[in-house]
């Protein structure tokens, strides 16, 4: 009996050591979707000698971490190419701003031969519908390549409390679907860092509260999300180098015909009719609340008190919208379109008490290609304000 209990005790302990060698640590590359990969920038980095770095994102992208980390991680290792990097990162913004501004912070910036871009954090904050993510992100895609078709994009989805609530619910964050599916359909790498990260939390590599700390990541966080990155570009860069660079889009016709592609800030001087709207031509806070950079010292569309504010905005496409500085003032508009039904939006945010903040509205969507008119009047103000002051600094129009 003795015999058998020992024989049973040792195959236990094997079975259990062979289950718990069965269980392999958790790998980066198995949060990427390689997809068309990057040959084209691996073409120039080492044919040409020379490549282009952008990084497109919000607060997680602008601020020091990942994005310093890729730049040195790139120099350091390809001392032979000359790097050019820009940073087109602004804090609170989400992928319907990316794709209006791509024009102006990205494209009049200067040639693009790899761009990063993160979006999924501030779709979820800012409350972008599901179809206007697949639009912007679609539309920054093909922007992109309609500029130059041999730019190879990556896109990523970072992690957030949000995400790591739908995992554990065993939902697949709309934001991850919708950059997932767009890489996809286009042929571009895709990093789910927001699933990396919820997993290796769960097997209890790190926590949140003590390690990651924040969806702005600590400096532990950053160089986590830095590792992922790293690991694609090292996959893609040890391949053999391309004899010749391959069209990215060619002829792909669009998912959505509805998609921003065409995005870009019309000018708040064609704007008419003023009726208590003034433009400040390089404004300022009048008090002490914080701004964003690239949101202040510039011309802006500001209403008064003195009575109900008005202005018209012809427009040739079939998207508009504004982007404002929601600040503490910041209070209710109604708006039209083509004198149609008068609809009504609170422009303040749960941020408007301490920051003007740049918010980006679309008012109108899948509008004929004809010329429009959008009427747009101040209403009341925020509950618990008395003044309502509404300030636009762009009109957003999609042709």
């Amino acid at each position: 009996m003795k015999l058998l209990y020992l024989a049973l005790c040792l195959t236990a302990a094997v079975s259990l050591h062979a289950q718990v060698r069965v269980k392999a640590p958790l790998k980066s590359e198995d949060y990427i979707i390689r997809n068309g990969g990057l040959d084209n920038v691996w073409y120039r980095m080492q044919k040409d000698k020379e490549a282009h770095v952008v990084f497109l994102g919000g607060s997680i992208t602008n601020m020091s971490g990942w994005r310093d980390l890729v730049c040195k991680y790139l120099k350091d290792t390809y001392r032979g190419t000359k790097f050019t990097f820009l940073n087109a990162g602004i804090p609170s913004l989400g992928s319907v701003p990316h794709a209006f501004r791509f024009q102006r912070d990205v494209i009049e910036k200067g040639p693009v031969d790899l761009l990063f871009v993160e979006s999924a954090v501030n779709d979820r904050g800012n409350g972008y519908t599901e179809a206007q993510q697949r639009r912007a992100l679609e539309g920054i895609v093909r922007h992109m390549l309609a500029v130059n078709p041999n730019a190879n994009i990556v896109l990523m989805a970072f992690t957030d409390p949000d995400k790591m609530a739908d995992y554990h619910a065993g939902k697949i964050p709309v934001e991850v679907q919708v950059h997932a599916a767009i890489a996809k359909k286009y042929g571009l790498p895709f990093i789910n860092l927001a699933k990396e990260i919820t997993d290796r939390i769960d097997a209890k590599e790190f926590t949140w509260k003590d390690d990651f700390k924040d969806l702005h990541p600590s400096p532990f966080g950053q160089q986590l999300y830095f590792n992922s990155i790293k690991q694609l570009l090292d996959g893609e860069f040890k391949k053999p180098v391309p004899e010749f660079i391959e069209t990215v889009m060619q002829q792909r016709s669009p998912e959505d015909p509805f998609n921003y592609e065409e995005g870009y800030y019309a000018d708040i001087h064609d704007a008419t009719h003023l009726q208590h709207f003034t433009i400040n031509e390089s404004w300022q806070p009048a008090d002490s609340t914080p701004t964003r950079r690239g949101f202040v010292n510039v011309p802006v569309l500001v209403s008064d008190t003195t009575g109900t504010a008005s202005l018209d905005f012809p427009f040739t496409g079939r998207t508009i919208g504004i982007a404002v500085l929601s600040g503490p003032d910041a209070g209710f508009i109604k708006y039209s379109i083509d004198g149609g039904i008068e609809q009504e939006i609170d422009l303040h945010t749960q941020w408007s008490g301490s920051l003007y903040l740049p918010w980006y509205l679309i008012l109108g969507d899948e509008l004929s290609r004809e010329s429009h008119n959008l009427r747009l009047q101040t209403g009341g103000p925020h509950p618990g304000n008395t003044k309502n002051v509404c300030r636009i600094v762009y009109f957003l129009v999609n042709k």
